[in-house]
Parts: C-alpha cells; structure tokens; sequence
C-alpha cells in the first residue's frame, strides 16, 4: 500500500474466519487499497481496521489468540483507529458468546444468543435494516434498505444507546451497533452489491478523514 501517497492503511484482520478477498475488493472499490495481515505489528501501524468473519465464535477466539491479535486489538480500538466489524466480527466484540461458551473480547458489554426457536436457521438472505439512529456509517443509505445476512447468532448489547440498526427476523434483533471509533453490522455488506459499496465507502472516508485529522494535530 502507497501509505505515504496519503492512502489510508487499512488492514483487515485474517485470524482463519474467511470472507477476506471479498471484503478486500469491497475496500478496493470503495477507494481504498487494503492490505490482508495477520501481524499484530500491522495493527499497530493501521489507520483503519476491518475485522471480517464467518463460522463459530469459539474458533474465531482460537484463531485471534493464535496470532498474538487480541491484545493489539484491544490497544488499536482503544487508541481511537476507526474499526469495522462484519457478522462473526460484531459479535467477537461482545462479552460472553453462548455459541461454545466462550468469552469474547469483551470491547462492548453483551451477549451473543442464538436466534429464537422455530425459525429456519441460519437466517439467510436479504433483509431490511431498520436505523434507529443517526450515524456516519450510514450516510447517503436510506432507512429500510436490503442487506444481506448469513447468521445463526445475534448481539444483545448492555448498553441499548450504542445499537444503531435493527432488523426482523422472528422479532426485531440487533444488525448493526456504534460506540465512538467503532462500528459493526450483522449483515454482509460486501454482499449486499451498490448498498453495501456505498457504507464501505463511508467507513473508508472516515478512516481518510481520522487520519488526517490525526496528522494535522502532530504537525505533519
């Protein structure tokens, strides 16, 4: 990546949960040139951080641990660089997943619970996000608009002010949240075609636009 020709550094995090090469052309189309690392030491030096994932919330936790991730995880979040997390990656976030019982990073308080009974699992498919507050991730995305889902799990957060979309499926659950630096969505967008383009584009703009605030403030 041309870091010094003011392209923000981007780094999705490759932990063995998947999805990776279409997140990363996702970014590329959004603008950006992401890289695919596994080192914490790109974290460490990331403007921006997407934490894609699929599967199961235990092996996800292995695989972060394996790679030395967590910790450089926790530090870049709390250090203020704008993170994206998608499907297996919002609910890493939380404290405690039922799936395997195993504790989580534990970055936003809450529970991953499976979808209730009696509906086919897993969800799949296309559904309407409903926002129920304003945030710049959603920029130029009308209310209502279709993403696409692929979950058997949801996030039931502590905190109901950090939720900022729903959706139904058997009953409203949680599809997207947002707590300062940190965004991420149930859904798929680099599965959702010219919607989902269009909230990648508004995470790369922010992470452009963080950057050089941050540079401006040392004086570079």
């Amino acid at each position: 990546m041309d870091h010094e020709a003011g392209h923000p550094r981007i780094v999705i995090v490759d932990y063995g949960a998947g999805n990776l090469r279409s997140v990363a052309r996702a970014l590329v189309a959004a603008g950006a040139q992401p890289i695919i690392s596994s080192a914490p030491t790109d974290l460490e030096s990331a403007d921006g951080i997407v934490l894609p994932g699929v599967g199961a919330a235990a092996a996800a936790m292995h695989g972060l641990a394996r790679h030395g991730l967590i910790g450089p995880l926790r530090t870049a979040i709390a250090a203020g660089r704008p993170f994206l997390g998608i499907c297996l990656g919002l609910q890493v976030l939380m404290s405690w997943s039922d799936e395997g019982g195993v504790p989580c990073l534990g970055i936003m308080p809450g529970r991953v619970r499976r979808l209730p009974a009696g509906l086919t699992i897993p969800h799949m498919g296309w559904n309407q996000v409903h926002q129920i507050a304003q945030h710049w991730i959603f920029q130029d995305i009308p209310d209502n608009a279709n993403f696409y889902f692929v979950h058997s799990y949801v996030v039931v957060p502590e905190d109901d002010r950090i939720v900022l979309a729903t959706t139904d499926y058997g009953g409203p659950f949680v599809s997207a949240v947002g707590d300062r630096n940190i965004v991420a969505t149930q859904f798929h967008p680099e599965k959702s075609g010219s919607i989902g383009l269009r909230l990648y584009r508004n995470f790369v703009r922010r992470v452009t636009e963080t950057r050089a605030s941050a540079m401006a403030a040392v004086g570079e």
